[in-house]
């Protein structure tokens, strides 16, 4: 018999039984995420010969996408699919494209990577969004819950990032894309075996339609995604056109969501809204520098530094790819404990002022990269260790922005409008992915010399122009935080 909703909910102790299931399947699709997310930039300068600025905004393309996408499944799965036929649907569209990849690197490289993007569109959204309806709306223990998720998701990434990279570089390209596609096959059977454990969550909004409207709809919007995928192969391949794609969906986007916050009509939700679509838009900022790390870092990894990491013989980009997934691991319960003991002094800070602070650790960590200039040799190879502590300031940085950012969209959002806003979060972080790779293009093209010198000056400089944009951000929205709190009302 089918669990109740309310059944769910009502759990004892800190965390649902369910979450385990949901952060066992997003961890194997984190594996191949982040598999493929560090290997892009340098199979694509190694194998597919391109240019460091080109491969930076193809980067920053395909990664658009990925995000773009989740908005569109969320709403799909808002409406029509409900979130478990959608995870399901995106499952196997993604293994098809690792499997496509991994049967002829070069050749099928694009085409696998739109099945690909098409696929995480479809899952992304969905575990995270049913992580928020295993918990009552007035339930405290929903940050905690979302704590546990990211840092547990995270190991998915950690050996993603790490494996991926080293199949590649040491292997053979198949193996690593073959390595993505099997891991996937794995999270997807564990859904498979565990749905019934989740009752009602995830089921599709139009279990009261007769079941063949219901079945046509859906077919609809099977058939509708897969006849898109020649549509991204043309504009992950010619940048131009991924512009114009994503400057639509962001107009269309925002016009969805003023209609919907308009519809609404109850003052104090929609200012809920707008609060959550503040803290949308500084996610936004905070990718567009954060997500160096699959781009310009990634080819910076590869030229620029030494291979010792405290004594130990490790790839740099090995470290490029997992050390923030790692420091994730360690540090999530650290911060946790930290926000509760800050509480219980009653001094721990608001939501708004977590991301103020989250974007001063990133703008200190982007200065620690301009830093690694002062330890280069006289070839231009530079400290693993000092690029790898950057990276440590980065990821308290993201602790203090990521869980929470999630957990409070869903707080501010009603439940009916949870993957929309879920959907918003992830375009936020699109946007921020086609920013990142246009400003890691800029950073590759200031390098006009030949050698690694010129290679390190150049995109270190590029660095601590991001460590100044970060801080400025940082300082604007402490400053603005009284405004938005008030937006806020009782939500913390």
């Amino acid at each position: 018999m089918s669990l109740t909703l309310e059944e769910i909910q009502n759990f004892k102790g800190k965390y649902p039984k369910q979450l385990w299931t949901l952060f066992t399947v997003e961890m194997w699709e984190r594996f191949c995420f982040y598999g493929m997310r560090g290997v892009l930039t340098f199979f694509m300068v190694d194998q597919l010969l391109l240019k460091d600025d080109v491969a930076n905004l193809q980067y920053g393309a395909i990664q658009a996408f990925v995000y773009a996408f989740t908005f569109i499944g969320g709403i799909f799965a808002d409406k029509i699919l409900g979130f478990k036929k959608s995870l399901f649907f995106g499952g196997i569209v993604m293994i098809l494209g690792n499997l496509l990849i991994a049967f002829s690197p070069k050749e099928l490289f694009y085409y696998g990577i739109a099945f690909s993007i098409i696929g995480t569109g479809f899952f992304k959204p969905n575990v995270s969004s049913m992580v928020g309806e295993l918990y009552d709306e007035k339930d405290p223990r929903r940050d905690a819950g979302y704590g546990m998720f990211y840092a547990g998701i995270n190991i998915g990434g950690l050996l993603g990032g790490a494996l991926c990279i080293y199949l590649g570089k040491y292997h053979s390209w198949t193996l690593c894309f073959l390595a993505a596609a099997v891991v996937m096959i794995i999270g997807l059977v564990t859904f498979l075996f565990t749905k019934k454990n989740l009752g009602p969550i995830g089921n599709s909004p139009l279990l009261n339609m007769e079941s063949g409207k219901r079945r046509t709809r859906e077919i609809g919007v099977y058939a509708l995604s897969l006849l898109s995928i020649p549509l991204i192969f043309i504009m992950v391949k010619n940048t131009d056109y991924t512009d114009y794609f994503m400057y639509t969906i962001g107009t269309i986007a925002v016009g969805y969501f003023i209609y919907e916050l308009i519809r609404l009509e109850i003052s104090s939700l929609q200012k809920k809204l707008v609060a959550a679509f503040a803290f949308i838009f500084f996610y936004f900022l905070f990718n567009a520098i954060y997500e160096q790390s699959g781009g310009s870092l990634s080819l910076f990894a590869k030229d620029n530094l030494d291979h010792s990491l405290l004594g130990f013989n490790m790839d740099p980009n090995v470290v490029n790819n997992s050390s923030n997934t790692l420091f994730v691991i360690i540090l999530s319960p650290i911060i946790g404990l930290l926000w509760l003991w800050l509480a219980k002094k009653k001094l721990e800070p608001n939501t708004l002022i977590k991301f103020g602070i989250g974007f001063l650790f990133l703008s200190a960590s982007f200065y620690i990269f301009y830093y690694t200039k002062f330890f280069a040799n006289v070839d231009g190879i530079t400290s693993l260790n000092v690029f790898a502590f950057a990276y440590f300031i980065t990821t308290i940085g993201e602790l203090c922005l990521g869980p929470i950012g999630m957990s409070i969209i869903t707080k501010l959002s009603p439940k009916r409008l949870f993957g929309m806003m879920m959907g918003l979060w992830f375009l936020a972080s699109a946007f921020g992915q086609l920013a990142a790779g246009k400003l890691g293009a800029e950073i590759s093209k200031s390098n006009t010399g030949n050698d690694l010198v010129s290679k390190l000056q150049s995109y270190t400089d590029g660095y601590y122009q991001l460590a100044i944009y970060a801080l400025i951000a940082g300082v604007v929205l402490i400053l603005i935080s009284p405004l938005v709190k008030k937006l806020m009302q009782e939500v913390k």
